[in-house]
């Protein structure tokens, strides 16, 4: 059941009216009648891989944390008997339990991520599975990552363990993020879901405004590019220089469009019902580097690295040690980067791999693992080379500089992701620096499926989006927070006509100018299959 289906729209306004309908102590229950009721209209070959993944990290949990209490418990008790050295050894004990356990649900839970999404056609192919495909679950990247991060933070004492399995049930599967997250954190969740809300019509207005914002990216924009990737992607061959570039650069702005859509849809029915779901994007493309972007896009799956990979092995004592050592070979700088510097590659081929199995997508994730890693160990030449040139690095035109400099590196690794496998990519990288001789590179751009109309409507809608992101930006900066509410805040701020003249022409623009409607089959949000 997609997003953009007038299907979805009813299954929603439902779900939203029963969820005020019953009294607040119950409502947490609609949710989950509503979540698991979504997951097996979408995807009901594969629910049991959901309840599995629920029930393995529900009860792999309640071990965890009884190991914790226990700890704590005797600690509290013995405290004035037990010497330095005891402690340690007992909570040495302590970890090593939690240490198994958590081995184990983790070999479980990634075990059936790795097997339905990485190692399915290599089974299939093996004759394990005969018949039919071995279908992926829906969202299963998703809710795979967010009980992870339970189970880590249980480990690490920062959570209490969940003790109602159906309460659990709800928050590894609550619908709005199931199609592409964001991939919440227990904390941030678990008691928005399970306390109810009671109703306000800002909330309400918010999440309708947003959830239209939504539609008018993916609807509009994004689906409408989508017919100019397949033809130059699925074609290749035929296209070379600006053509490429154009390709990967109207991708860029569709998978963005696309995957922030969504997340404004999901977040918007979520806010509906007064359940503030962690912002996934922040307008990565205003970025003034590469560590900067990814701070910025796909928030929740960039922190989630931070915290889980990341901060571990640069942490840890092995690399520490190993990077002790280089010093004496390399020297200083090199040798205190070397942990960063694994770390880096560590969390960047995890984002490659997250999106897929194929080496395109470790390509993906090695290219900006390298890019940053560039940047880190050249840092110094660059600063100096600004002294000489007498640049100063605060002035408007070079943030300017570094924010197109950005893109373009975005816009270039694109191809990994996108392209059909790593030769094609290679290719389409590397043709998208020849010239292309003979046909005009407009002519070219105009016989790529899209009509001058159509490049005027994206042109149109890119600018209204771009003054909005704009606003919202210069709103993070003076007021602080993330700005993505600024654009609604000020929307109340107007009279009402003003507003309601804002909104009939945005529903308007999407009724109209989306790419949706009988014979027509909407594209499938891009990081739905993720």
């Amino acid at each position: 059941m997609a997003f953009t289906s007038l299907y979805f729209l009813i299954f929603a306004i439902i779900c939203v009216a029963l969820y005020y309908f019953v009294p607040q102590n119950w409502r947490w229950v609609v949710l989950l009648a509503a979540s698991y009721a979504f997951y097996l209209l979408s995807s009901p070959k594969t629910f049991v891989f959901i309840l599995l993944t629920t029930a393995v990290t529900y009860l792999g949990g309640r071990y965890i944390g009884s190991c914790n209490a226990q700890h704590t418990a005797y600690i509290d008790a013995h405290k004035a008997e037990l010497s330095r050295e005891e402690k340690k050894e007992i909570k040495a004990s302590s970890q090593k339990k939690k240490r198994k356990m958590v081995a184990l649900i983790l070999v479980l839970d990634f075990g059936i991520l790795a097997v339905l999404k990485y190692f399915r056609y290599y089974l299939q192919a093996a004759g394990l599975f005969d018949t039919g495909e071995l279908l992926i679950p829906l969202g299963i990247s998703f809710y795979t990552f967010q009980s992870a991060a339970y189970i880590f933070d249980l480990y690490r004492n920062k959570i209490e363990p969940d003790t109602n399995v159906a309460k659990f049930a709800l928050f590894t599967a609550f619908f709005p993020q199931i199609v592409q997250g964001p991939i919440s954190r227990y904390d941030q969740l678990a008691h928005q879901l399970y306390e109810g809300h009671s109703f306000q019509f800002r909330n309400l207005t918010h999440g309708a405004q947003l959830m239209l914002w939504g539609f008018f990216k993916k609807l509009v924009i994004a689906d409408r590019i989508d017919i100019l990737c397949d033809q130059v992607f699925d074609n290749y061959t035929d296209y070379t220089g600006g053509a490429v570039f154009v390709a990967l650069l109207f991708y860029t702005i569709q998978i963005y469009a696309d995957f922030s859509g969504g997340i404004d849809i999901a977040r918007g029915i979520a806010q509906c019902m007064g359940i503030e779901m962690t912002h996934n994007f922040r307008r990565p493309y205003f970025s003034h580097d590469l560590s900067e972007f990814w701070n910025r896009w796909h928030i929740s799956l960039s922190h989630w690295c931070r915290d889980y990979i990341f901060y571990p092995v640069a942490m840890s004592k092995f690399f520490g040690k190993a990077g002790k050592s280089l010093r004496n070979v390399f020297g200083d700088r090199i040798g205190k980067l070397f942990p960063v510097i694994i770390a880096q590659y560590c969390t960047f081929i995890t984002i490659g791999l997250w999106h897929g199995a194929a080496f395109k997508y470790v390509a993906y994730g090695l290219y900006n693992g390298t890019v940053i890693v560039l940047g880190l160990l050249f840092e110094p030449l660059l600063r100096g080379i600004l002294e000489k040139l007498h640049i100063n690095a605060s002035s408007r035109a070079w943030k300017g500089f570094q924010i197109v400099r950005t893109f373009f590196i975005v816009v270039c690794g694109r191809a990994f992701p996108r392209a059909a496998s790593f030769g094609v990519a290679v290719t389409m990288f590397f043709s998208m620096f020849r010239l292309n001789h003979g046909v005009p590179f407009l002519e070219t751009v105009m016989n790529l499926g899209l009509t001058p109309l159509d490049f005027l409507i994206i042109g149109g809608c890119c600018i209204i989006w771009l003054l909005i992101s704009i606003y919202e930006e210069r709103d993070a900066r003076i007021n602080g927070g993330d700005g993505s509410k600024a654009f609604r805040e000020m929307m109340d701020r107007l009279p009402l006509p003003a507003r309601w003249a804002i909104l009939l022409a945005g529903f308007g623009l999407v009724l109209m100018l989306g790419i949706y409607g009988p014979g027509y089959d909407a594209a499938a949000f891009i990081y739905r299959g993720f």
